[in-house]
């Protein structure tokens, strides 16, 4: 039976590719994302190919927006089977350098928005007896790294949510993981060269040979593919019985 998934920040990037694995396994996708233009464009290319998916303008930083989003696709399909909450943003800066603005505006769209979205599915997801819950966490969630407060933090709680709600959904047929990548080939991860230059004291140029590469062992960085494959492998029937993990997919980075 088709699945049906709801994944936020998903009309580009990670996100986007994620969606469109479930479309070409069958399931039925709703796209969020706060970029209309974006989101509408993937949405209408996807119809034309005869998916069933949907698209809705979501800001993860307005509860409202999340809860609307959410009831939204039960309304719609009925169910929701699969949740990926995804939406994320990077800002490198020392801690004196780095603003409270930005620090609490990242805490509330890589932390609380995930518990929002997470606290509204479950009751669909329990009456269903079953759910995949996706966390979109990083290498960051175990580690620390110079520049990278907000986003460490942010990603350190959701690691701590994602364990919680495991325990409590266990017994409804629901798993919850974190999906713990390390440097992704992704726009995210090019645009925080500028912001290591300045941290790490060398030239933007050699950031990725002199700072970024020497931590991985398998000395690249990972596909987005790699990535998908991952998460389409959680939420399957077969992981079923993993649930509560940082899932990490990090080249080596963190066995050292």
């Amino acid at each position: 039976m088709s699945k049906v998934v709801f994944i936020s920040g998903s009309a580009d990037g990670i996100g986007k590719q994620v969606g469109e694995a479930f479309l070409k396994q069958g399931d039925k996708v709703v796209f969020s994302d706060i970029n209309t233009e974006k989101l509408n464009a993937l949405v209408n290319e996807w119809k034309g190919k005869g998916s069933e998916c949907h698209g809705i303008k979501c800001d993860v930083t307005n509860n409202d927006e999340i809860n609307a989003a959410i009831d939204e696709t039960v309304s719609k399909y009925g169910r929701l089977d699969i949740l990926v909450n995804n939406a994320g943003l990077q800002h490198v800066a020392n801690v004196e350098d780095f603003t409270i603005e930005k620090f609490e505006f990242m805490i509330k769209m890589m932390t609380v928005a995930p518990f929002v979205a997470i606290k509204r599915t479950l009751p669909v997801m329990k009456k269903q007896n079953f759910g995949r819950i996706i966390n979109m966490c990083s290498i960051q969630a175990v580690i620390g790294s110079p520049g990278k407060s907000g986003y460490n933090t942010a990603k350190h709680g959701l690691l701590g949510l994602t364990r919680v709600v495991a325990l409590e959904a266990a017994s409804f047929g629901i798993t919850v993981n974190a999906v713990c990548p390390g440097y992704v080939d992704t726009a995210l991860v090019q645009g925080q060269l500028e912001g290591l230059s300045k941290t790490r004291g060398v030239p933007v140029g050699e950031v990725l040979d002199k700072v970024l590469l020497p931590q991985i062992p398998l000395r690249r960085l990972l596909a987005v593919q790699e990535i998908v494959d991952y998460i389409m492998f959680l939420t399957s029937e077969k992981a079923g019985g993993i649930t509560g993990q940082a899932c990490l997919i990090d080249g080596g980075y963190t066995a050292q």
